[in-house]
């Protein structure tokens, strides 16, 4: 990457020197009433005008314009799958029908005469330039399926782009301007934005390039269940259809987010909108610049929250960490000896809150990278240590342990509101019934589910089940951790003992 020019760094310092100005002018006589520090906060607010930020950057945001393809088949007049009617031998038609059929139909195996015509459809986003030499950032999803991507700079000038390399998991894409040289560019912010930071969107709303508006950031981490390393900032600037792939700017005109989606029930804007932060964006583009692929670094857990009830099954002392429901087959985890049951409390000395932020950490390292875990196993910490692998697209889920017949018996109620019978076809205990009322039925559990381990022992008999919940009671504890795999998906639920 190349470096800024100097007179654009002048420019932005500017802007951030411009952005400290009092603005006493705006509250007036009411200024000489406040105290000191009340003063300085109304003094370092915001800047009174974002027009000199908007001259430095405007320059590198684009609009994309992307043509996509769509095979449309047009057919004859006529049933293209024509088939000569059955005629007796010398019928007088049979040879007007022949000649019919080589016309239209697909006599001796050929297809009919049309050819198959492209339809072309177009949309819109945004985007900015990061390098003198042309790099561009957008999302993956206005690029996607592209058979031409034009690029229009803030003067109205259109220059051909090529897609160096996409990344679905974060929505984001990376293009190249082909005739670039010398073009004007923005960097990304080495700090995080703040909850109550000011920030400024440029983009292509509607077709409307070269849009801004201007907003506050709203919340950090919002999980919008786009994929499995959601942390977007929340701003409240207009955001719409188009801008989608556009920056947002801090006061200093560092980008601190991508434009990614908008929260509308009308489909305009709300005041709610999502950027992907700058922090994952960087480790994204430069990955997709170097060889057109992001590489992650792969633990192999199936994870799922720490709730309250789980927490206090087995001596944790508040929800936090990724609960392993299993280690996926010949994974990182599993030859480290990561074990199912146990909470991943930290990786690297970095506090794991739960199972989406595990799984967001593990990408930031590369693969054979050694990590530290520290896992809560048997009421205490510990420490292990893993070596990362690489994620791929085609690592599935471990296949469930082998089924080992277990002797039938009759169903049995337990203290727990359920009605259990040894698993006919494996380990566990089938759910056959939950009395009415029962913490069982409150924490979602249903005929058909089959209880493999409770308090983190593996249980193939009523008896075990029992055994286990005289555990939890004589260890002063009112709620029970138990494995329960449904249709194939393995959970752990925190069952209060009644």
């Amino acid at each position: 990457m190349q470096l800024m020019k100097l007179t654009r760094s002048k420019r932005l310092a500017a802007i951030t020197a411009a952005a400290l100005i009092s603005t006493s002018a705006l509250v007036g006589v009411a200024t000489t009433s406040m105290p000191a520090n009340a003063q300085i906060a109304v003094q370092n607010a915001a800047p009174f005008s974002f027009a000199d930020l908007v001259e430095a950057v405007r320059p590198a945001v684009v609009s994309i314009r992307v043509k996509t393809e769509v095979v449309e088949t047009r057919g004859p007049r006529f049933d293209r799958n024509f088939e000569m009617p059955d005629l007796p031998e010398g019928h007088p038609f049979e040879e007007f029908f022949k000649r019919f059929e080589d016309q239209f139909g697909q006599r001796d195996g050929r297809n009919n005469n049309r050819k198959q015509r492209p339809r072309f459809g177009q949309s819109v986003g945004s985007g900015f330039i990061i390098s003198a030499d042309g790099f561009v950032v957008t999302n993956n999803h206005v690029v996607e399926d592209a058979a031409e991507v034009v690029v229009v700079l803030d003067d109205g000038s259109e220059m051909d782009a090529k897609i160096i390399g996409t990344d679905p998991r974060t929505d984001l894409a990376v293009l190249k301007i082909e005739a670039a040289t010398d073009m004007e560019y923005v960097e990304f912010s080495e700090t995080e934005a703040r909850v109550g930071d000011w920030v400024v969107a440029i983009g292509n709303p509607f077709g409307l390039g070269g849009t801004v508006t201007a907003g506050i950031v709203s919340a950090r981490g919002r999980d919008i269940n786009a994929n499995a390393y959601d942390d977007f900032i929340q701003i409240d600037a207009a955001v719409n259809r188009g801008n989608s792939g556009g920056p947002a700017f801090d006061t200093t005109g560092k980008v601190v987010g991508v434009n990614t989606a908008i929260f509308s029930p009308s489909g305009g804007n709300v005041g709610i909108a999502f950027a992907i932060p700058a922090n994952v964006v960087k480790q994204v583009v430069f990955d997709l610049i170097d060889d057109g692929n992001v590489t992650r670094g792969y633990l192999g857990v199936s994870i799922q929250d720490v709730s309250d009830d789980i927490a206090e099954s087995v001596g944790l002392a508040k929800a936090t960490g990724a609960l392993v429901t299993e280690p996926r087959a010949d994974s990182p985890a599993q030859k480290a000896g990561i074990q199912s049951g146990d909470i991943i409390l930290r990786v690297q000395g970095e506090k794991i809150d739960d199972a989406r932020d595990l799984a967001r950490i593990i990408a930031q390292f590369s693969p054979e990278t050694e990590v530290e875990l520290t896992i809560w196993r048997d009421a205490q910490r510990k420490k292990i240590s893993v070596k990362l692998a690489t994620l791929t697209e085609e690592q599935a889920l471990a296949p469930p342990p082998e089924e080992v017949p277990a002797d039938p018996m009759e169903p049995k109620e337990t203290a727990t509101g359920l009605v259990l019978v040894p698993n006919e076809e494996g380990d566990g205990l089938v759910v056959v019934d939950i009395m009415e009322e029962s913490n069982a039925a409150d924490k979602g559990l249903a005929p058909g589910d089959v209880i493999l381990q409770a308090n983190s022992m593996p249980v193939n008999s009523v008896a075990d089940f029992e055994d286990a919940i005289n555990e939890v009671v004589s260890a002063e504890r009112t709620t029970m951790l138990v494995k329960v795999v449904r249709d194939g998906n393995t959970r752990f639920i925190g069952l209060p003992i009644e």
